[in-house]
């Protein structure tokens, strides 16, 4: 799969965020499931607590269907920033599949990615960035460890291409989950626009591609898994 169609598959999904001095809040067996307009489904689930290179890191999937092509993410994150460290990424494409591992330096604010056919590397990608680089997928989960969110706030993130996100309105919308009040951003370029709940769990409701694919996911379902 090219850079192109990569980061575009990104920006379907992605979003930012600052995070609050009181700490994150954890969701640990939650899973959220997402219709896809005009055909398709998703689904993140967030597994808690695991490690990565002997430290102890938050593990979460995202999982995507669209047509033939299948996208299974599992993403390393610090659990203080909620950065991410390292994404495995399992992708199908009839009748082609292929592995790709994200590694981010959160030091120098840069993100490489190898990719893997038949277990063996074929390519190579290595971006910078001017900030810490977040990761699409995770970045709208995130959100809901912010302190305050007003209409007119902005903010500039690193995907690692470049984007100003802003808090443009307040709306109440409905999704396959419900009707719910919302913050509606959107992202300069104009790539994205998302929607996230109003109320303490900020649920990423609904997310839509406005880059030229599409594709807009609408939130069906949220479960909490006991532990």
């Amino acid at each position: 799969m090219s850079p192109k169609i990569r980061l575009s598959l990104f920006l379907v999904l992605c979003l930012f965020l600052p995070f609050c001095a009181g700490g994150l809040l954890a969701f640990s067996g939650e899973s959220i499931t997402y219709d896809i307009r005009p055909v398709g489904k998703a689904e993140y689930r967030d597994l808690g607590s695991t490690e990565l290179d002997g430290k102890k890191v938050n593990l979460s999937t995202f999982q995507t269907k669209v047509f033939n092509f299948d996208d299974t993410e599992k993403i390393f994150s610090d659990p203080k920033s909620s950065l991410p460290l390292r994404v495995e990424r399992y992708i199908k494409m009839w009748p082609n599949k292929e592995y790709l591992v994200e590694t981010y330096n959160q030091d120098n604010f840069s993100l490489k990615i190898e990719k893997f056919v038949k277990q063996k590397k074929v390519k190579e990608y290595a971006y910078t960035a001017k900030g810490p680089v977040y990761n699409a997928v995770l970045l709208p989960f995130s959100l809901r460890n912010l302190s305050r969110l007003d209409v007119g706030w902005t903010m500039s993130v690193s995907l690692p291409a470049e984007f100003t996100v802003k808090i443009v309105s307040i709306e109440e919308i409905e999704v396959p989950a419900g009707k719910f009040r919302a913050y509606h951003f959107t992202s300069n370029p104009n790539k994205f626009e998302i929607w996230i709940s109003c109320d303490e769990l900020r649920l990423p409701l609904k997310i839509k591609d406005t880059g030229g694919m599409g594709y807009t996911f609408l939130m069906k379902e949220r479960r909490v898994q006991k532990r």
